[in-house]
């Protein structure tokens, strides 16, 4: 225990004036919306709905803090007939001043001059592992914002007719700042030249080579290299996976010590996919992702979609791959969000770059971009976009690199009242039956 963190000690009977103990005390926006509040048999923190919808209370602690410190949040809920835990199960951190109002954010220099210092919005807590008796633990590390002396601390239970949450073990602890995550990530600009498969995947190794001298960590390549240029159908260049061009590919990997993704046709019995692959610097397949939203083109080929969207953890951080036309749609993008991808690897043979942003804008991810097009067409181009869908690198020029460092460890906080809106995302976002899905 220190003076700026706390563990909150199990509560075992409430106040017999209503009150809570330990300084807890209950909230909810308006009367008619306030749900019943208790404590269970084992101290927790007890919220439950009627039938009526819209219900929404919480239970609230106001915690002395320090400007520019670093706090780590961790509590443990169990919820019973709550349809979306991740809208309605919730915890919020307010910061406040001395005065009890919201503060401003640290900003960055090119932040305050282009919009002004954005205010310190509420922190979101992630959801994480849930145990075998459905205790679901929700944590998240922060760093209390400049003019900041207060944190309040909300555990929620909202939007959920005849539910039921508990909530314990509630921590609010100072804690070490996260350590640093630099990653380098390059786009690779060249469009192989169609002599045969073997040779569109040697005409990467020289620039594979060279993104092995400037210490690139991920290095993306184009949209089913084996393929391109051969006058020849999917079907006719589809191989297994693992497979030749994965073999070779994985050669270069290990060589030049770096993550590498890229397309190719897919060979499984029957069926022909278009499939990204992420190759590990140890020249091992890491993993593979089939192509979900297909062309026209592709669908007359006889290519078929594919139905998942694995995201992987490497040492980098963790990875998500799309191919091509996935970037005209947003869903994919933020499935791979939705899965915890913090960089998207992107083959995409042609596409409007404006899409490439908003893939980017809306999920608050690194996104590289390996394109067949030149930036003289108008169109796509060879780039990493960070989480605002700013282009950090553009290749330029035919056989060239894009780089760029990015630091995953770090959260954009938006402008206006955006907050950390990747946090937001999951707490936020409509579901498919609000959609009409």
């Amino acid at each position: 225990m220190n003076a700026f963190g706390i563990l909150f000690a199990a509560l075992s009977v409430a106040g017999s004036d209503g009150s809570w103990p330990d300084g807890w005390t209950t909230k909810s926006p308006r009367e008619e919306l306030k749900p019943k509040f208790s404590v269970g048999a084992n101290g927790t923190f007890v919220i439950e709905h009627d039938s009526r919808e819209g219900l929404d209370g919480w239970f609230e602690r106001t915690i002395p803090i320090q400007e520019g410190k670093h706090y780590r949040f961790r509590a443990i809920r169990k919820a019973e007939r709550v349809a979306e835990t991740r809208r309605s199960a919730l915890v919020r951190i307010v910061w406040q001043n001395e005065a009890g109002k919201q503060v401003l954010a640290a900003a960055d220099s090119e932040m305050k001059q282009a919009r002004g210092t954005p205010t310190a919005e509420p922190e979101h807590p992630a959801d994480g592992a849930t145990d075998a008796s459905g205790w679901t633990t929700v944590e998240g590390v922060y760093q209390a914002p400049p003019k900041a002396v207060r944190a309040i601390v909300e555990l929620h239970l909202q939007w959920a007719p005849n539910g039921r949450i508990e909530w314990r073990d509630v921590e609010f602890n100072v804690t070490d700042p996260p350590p640093t995550r630099t990653v380098r990530l390059a786009a690779v600009h060249l469009r192989p030249s169609g002599k045969s498969a073997k040779e569109n995947l040697e005409e990467y190794a020289p620039l594979l080579a060279e993104a092995g001298r400037e210490r690139v960590d991920l290095a993306v390549l184009g949209e089913t290299v084996p393929y391109v240029g051969l006058n020849k159908k999917p079907a006719e260049t589809a191989e297994p996976i693992p497979g030749p061009s994965t073999k070779r590919v994985g050669e270069l990997a290990k060589e030049n010590r770096l993550h590498v993704v890229l397309s190719i046709y897919e060979r499984d019995r029957h069926l022909v996919y278009n499939t990204a692959v992420l190759i590990g610097p140890d020249g091992e397949l890491v993993g593979k992702y089939r192509k979900v939203c297909l062309p026209h083109a592709e669908v007359e080929s006889g290519v078929a979609p594919g139905r998942e969207y694995p995201v992987f953890d490497t040492k980098l951080g963790k990875i998500g791959l799309m191919v091509c036309y996935d970037g005209f749609f947003s869903e994919v993008a933020r499935e791979l969000t939705n899965r915890g991808a913090e960089i998207i690897a992107w083959p995409v043979w042609g596409c409007n770059p404006l899409l490439a942003q908003a893939r980017a804008c809306e999920n608050h991810v690194y996104l590289v971009s390996s394109t067949y097009m030149a930036p003289k067409d108008g169109w796509m181009i060879s780039a990493i976009y960070d989480q605002t869908g700013k282009p950090l690198a553009t290749a330029e020029k035919w056989k060239s690199l894009a780089v760029a460092e990015v630091d995953l460890s770090r959260p954009y906080i938006g402008p206006y009242n955006l907050g950390d809106f990747r946090a937001m995302v999951p707490r936020h976002r409509p579901t498919p039956a609000r959609l009409g899905q």
